[in-house]
């Protein structure tokens, strides 16, 4: 039975999770979302049940609300490197969820590494 594109993609992301979580040494998972109109992202720690860090294209201090592209995607990973140094964080893993690692996702993460996050 074929299954839908939905339910591949939620299997993808457990598949994914699940390989980091054995790998992870304690680090803080920077765990990303697109959306057809944004891309969020969160450095979360998994220990403590909290996030540390978030950025978003919604964010009007950004000034790329409401746009869907490679540039306001480095936008968002320069903040959330930025807001990570500035939670004390300099190390984390990436957790590219279901997404596959190209376009807006893998912009995202160039720029992080830029900003002087190891992913």
């Amino acid at each position: 039975m074929a299954q839908s594109t939905r339910t591949m993609f939620l299997k993808r992301r457990l598949r994914v999770r699940n390989k980091l979580r054995k790998v992870n040494a304690g680090r803080p998972r920077l765990s990303v979302h697109r959306s057809g109109k944004n891309i969020s992202v969160q450095l979360i720690d998994d220990v403590k049940g909290v996030t540390l860090a978030s950025a978003s294209t919604l964010e009007k201090a950004l000034g790329v609300v409401g746009k869907n592209n490679v540039e306001a995607a480095a936008k968002v990973g320069s903040a959330i490197a930025e807001r990570a140094r500035s939670a004390g964080v300099d190390e984390a893993y990436f957790d590219r969820g279901g997404f596959l690692f190209h376009g807006r996702v893998k912009a995202l993460v160039d720029a992080a590494r830029d900003g002087g996050l190891k992913i």
